[in-house]
């Protein structure tokens, strides 16, 4: 009879195969989620563009067990024409593994199946991507098409505290999308806990082609597609992705320990005739050894499978098509000789204004378009971070009364946006100018207010992410030309993706004084609250044609227009108001 510690050798042989199994995501499937590719480019069958795309693929496929798990190529033949580009994208723990060569022969030998005669492709898995175009995108941030996905399961069946996760997964988002943007691997991951017993992971990542500002652009329009109130979900753009879930989906880092030499089995000597004796206990530890595995094995099965039952895709993205009406970034990008030609090089008599962060240039693109240009000034307080905030934040919102972002230019020392032009400036120059305030009867004050009110509803309740503006004033509210209002000026915005966030706070207190909140003036609390304070500090100025401080002669009782509306008219007349 075998001594008992070849018992135990099998039970921690079985534990470790188990654990393994369960740890890692079978090579052998790669479970498919959706692919895009547009009939507006084809290519012909047995072209000189389908061998580039065979020799494209190959390479990519042999190239998947790539240290960083990311490999982009371009083949092509002496004409340029028939050129064709494309990359593959493990995720980031699956770097150099089995799954993420599995994953990208999978997709290599599908995408043709899936897309035949398309010039550009995009193809996601649970843990790859796989990209190709007739067009060079290297280097380049790209939002569209998009994937977006959640657990059908709602976070209330996990938590109590809804509010704490919803902060939770606010915070960690952000932290993972600036920590994936600054490393070599653009790639970051965020354990949580939000209980006892249920932790919050998170993930983010950008192909690694990607400088730093453009995985974090990326990263910054994924956050705002994160589902609200369900126990997880992903955001899948084809040059970065954000997901989170309630439970472990990605591998830790930490490699297990190798075993100790004296663990190591070593095989008894033969007994006589050649034969080995076999103890029962031998055959009792592998029976229950192989029926662990065999019932592990059938858990991972029905789980992958299950993955998709688990998921809802929304259904006019299953094949990847991308119905929301939206740009992807790049599409947005302005060189700057466009905008100093359309702005005769930002001419004086193409200015519109000037405001805290720079200069505002009326311009006329080639086409006839007239456009606004708002030029920051180097010594802005909004800085790189704001502007990115508003670039991924406008060119998300869609609403009559809300300006619309046309583009962006960072070049050299540059930083500028392109708007829509609204041709009767602000509100203020109507309003606090005692000529112009008399084309202002109630009629189109009660127009402007209600376009106000609606463009906040918007923000506050009716786009896809919440926004809290922080500076609504009378400046930041543009007239086009039938007198409509539409809010501006959104680098001082803040966006929840849940619903059940409502607040935040800072340290640093940005906006207009005379608008403000108290709570947000004195101790940096914001909230939809806030923007409702400043729009009822607005909407006495409409209704008095009175600026809150600067433009109110206070009283006795009464320093500001707030506090000479609260307390009364301390038994004088209203006079001067309009």
């Amino acid at each position: 009879m075998l001594p008992m510690n070849n018992l135990m050798l099998v039970s921690i042989l079985s534990s470790i195969f188990v654990v393994t199994l369960l740890s890692f995501p079978s090579p052998a499937e790669a479970v498919y989620l959706a692919h895009f590719c547009p009939n507006t480019t084809t290519f012909t069958p047995n072209s000189t563009f389908q061998s580039n795309l065979n020799r494209l693929l190959s390479t990519l496929s042999s190239n998947a067990t790539s240290p960083s798990g990311f490999y982009n190529a371009t083949a092509y033949s002496s004409s340029s024409n028939d050129a064709i580009y494309g990359l593959f994208l493990c995720r980031g723990d699956l770097a150099a593994t089995d799954a993420c060569k599995s994953c990208v022969s999978t997709a290599t030998s599908e995408v043709v199946q899936r897309c035949p005669t398309k010039k550009q492709v995009v193809i996601w898995y649970d843990d790859c991507m796989l990209r190709y175009s007739n067009e060079s995108f290297f280097s380049t941030a790209a939002e569209s098409p998009r994937l977006f996905m959640w657990n059908t399961q709602n976070v209330s069946g996990y938590v109590t505290d809804q509010n704490r996760f919803n902060q939770l997964l606010a915070t960690g988002v952000s932290e993972i999308a600036d920590e994936a943007s600054n490393n070599d691997r653009k790639f970051a991951t965020k354990e949580a806990k939000v209980s006892e017993s249920t932790s919050l992971y998170m993930l983010a990542q950008c192909t690694q082609d990607l400088s730093s500002g453009d995985c974090n652009l990326c990263l910054l329009g994924a956050m705002t597609e994160v589902p609200r109130r369900k126990a997880g979900g992903r955001a899948l753009y084809p040059s970065c992705n954000i997901r989170f879930e309630v439970y472990p989906f990605y591998l830790h880092n930490s490699p297990e320990a190798s075993p100790s030499p004296r663990d190591r089995a070593v095989s008894p000597p033969p007994t006589k005739g050649g034969r080995s004796r076999l103890s029962p206990s031998i055959f009792i530890g592998g029976s229950i050894a192989v029926s662990v595995v065999l019932v592990a094995s059938g858990y991972f099965f029905v789980r992958r499978r299950s993955i998709r039952k688990k998921y809802n895709i929304p259904p006019n993205q299953e094949n990847g098509r991308n119905d929301y009406g939206t740009k992807s970034v790049e599409s947005l990008q302005f060189d700057l000789g466009t905008i100093e030609t359309a702005t005769n090089k930002f001419s004086e008599n193409n200015k519109l204004g000037e405001g805290g962060f720079g200069v505002v240039f009326k311009g006329t693109l080639a086409n006839g378009q007239e456009i606004a240009v708002k030029r920051l000034s180097k010594s802005s307080k909004q800085g790189v971070q704001e502007f990115k905030n508003e670039v991924a934040l406008v060119a998300k919102l869609q609403h009559r009364n809300l300006v619309r972002l046309l583009g962006f230019c960072l070049e050299g020392e540059e930083t500028i946006l392109v708007y829509e032009y609204v041709p009767n400036k602000s509100l203020d120059c109507f309003l606090f100018e005692y000529k112009k305030r008399e084309q202002l009867d109630w009629s189109h004050r009660c127009m402007i207010i209600g376009g106000i009110a609606r463009g906040i509803l918007y923000l506050h309740e009716d786009s896809r992410l919440r926004v809290i503006h922080r500076d609504l004033k009378a400046s930041n509210i543009l007239l086009d030309g039938n007198m409509n209002s539409k809010i501006s000026d959104f680098g001082m915005a803040r966006m929840f993706g849940v619903d059940d966030q409502t607040q935040g706070n800072t340290k640093r207190i940005v906006g207009t004084y005379g608008y403000m909140a108290p709570e947000y003036a004195m101790e940096g609390l914001y909230s939809v609250k806030s923007d409702v304070f400043s729009f009822g500090v607005l909407l006495l100025e409409i209704i008095t044609g009175r600026r809150n401080f600067s433009g109110f002669h206070p009283t006795k009782c009464a320093p500001t227009l707030i506090g000479y509306v609260r307390l009364g008219n301390c038994g004088t007349k209203r006079k001067g108001w309009s």
